[in-house]
């Protein structure tokens, strides 16, 4: 997403353009029902992950940072971390190792709630890209996400909350796209993950911090994990150069707010047809609210920006429609 792009190039990453799919806003598309907007500022790409990957260890690299890769976290010393039985002392550790953190377990940072989990599992198609919008499938099984990530090649992922549904079975429910996709090749594995929303109560103690997925998730359905991860990164770094985590804490809780809440009103329309459906039928009469909608959830508008009056008159449009 833009505001994911301008938290990157902040961490001195640049978007190499030759390996990414540039996006020009989303797009919901339910059944015969359609909605979209283009980002209000910027675009966001489309990256494969292996690449992002492969630029942000070259960025820790080019900062002089040592990369210790398959090696096993075995406990916490009073010192700092126990590697495999070996001491490594630190004056900061940072946990940035995922939802199931290990790190944040030994801690004892653990969830304040529940998780609330949904199942994931993402295909790649080489297809010649039809559109540059992120496209969002909805249905009664769940949504499916197609992202360009090249000229001739796309990602479809597929989020659900049924456990025993996978790929194969779930794409007739989108009729659309599985007639765009009949013909295409399918490029390597199919592979599945877990999302989860969790909510920690702290996300430091000490002089151990966590960040990304390891310090609480939102479900993958806002798109926003990464730049979320990556807005933290750098309030982290602040708060480290000032010696002072107190200060992490409350931004962490600042960036994740606004995704929570839209990711909250997301997995509403998703658990509920009927009320999906006449919010389509509201956002078809009312363009302009969904464009302003993406440009708060993108941080390009605030929310008292977005306005009251916008929100009553959806709120009418969405009670009559």
């Amino acid at each position: 997403m833009p505001d994911g792009l301008t938290a990157l190039a902040a961490l001195g990453i640049r978007v190499d353009a030759r390996d990414a799919a540039p996006l020009r806003g989303i797009r919901f598309v339910n059944g015969l029902q359609e909605i979209g907007a283009s980002f209000l500022r910027g675009v966001g790409y489309g990256i494969r992950r292996t690449v992002l990957h492969q630029w942000m260890v070259d960025r820790a690299a080019e900062c002089g940072v040592l990369l210790h890769w398959g090696r096993r976290i075995t406990g916490l010393s009073p010192k700092g971390l126990l590697v495999e039985g070996r001491v490594v002392s630190c004056r900061w550790l940072i946990g940035a190792d995922g939802q199931n953190s290990q790190l944040r377990k030994l801690a004892g940072l653990e969830p304040a709630s529940p998780r609330r989990y949904r199942y994931g599992f993402r295909r790649h198609y080489r297809i010649p890209s039809w559109s540059d919008f992120v496209e969002v499938h909805w249905s009664d099984r769940g949504q499916m996400y197609v992202t360009p990530v090249a000229e001739d090649q796309v990602c479809v992922a597929l989020i659900t909350r049924h456990s025993g549904l996978r790929f194969d079975e779930a794409l007739p429910q989108f009729p659309k796209l599985a007639a765009r996709l009949e013909h295409a090749t399918i490029l390597g594995s199919t592979i599945g993950a877990i999302t989860a929303s969790q909510t920690l109560r702290e996300v430091h103690t000490g002089s151990i911090a966590l960040v990304g997925e390891a310090a609480g998730s939102v479900d993958a359905i806002t798109g926003e994990g990464l730049s979320i991860a990556f807005q933290q990164a750098i309030a982290l770094a602040d708060a480290l150069r000032a010696s002072d985590l107190t200060p992490y804490g409350r931004t962490h809780s600042r960036i994740t707010r606004l995704p929570r809440r839209m990711a909250a009103l997301m997995l509403l329309l998703d658990s509920r047809r009927g009320l999906r459906e006449r919010a389509f039928r509201a956002l078809a009469t009312e363009p302009g609210f969904f464009g302003r909608m993406l440009a708060m959830h993108t941080g390009t508008l605030s929310p008292l920006e977005f306005g009251l009056g916008p929100s009553l008159s959806f709120g009418w449009r969405l009670l009559t429609a």
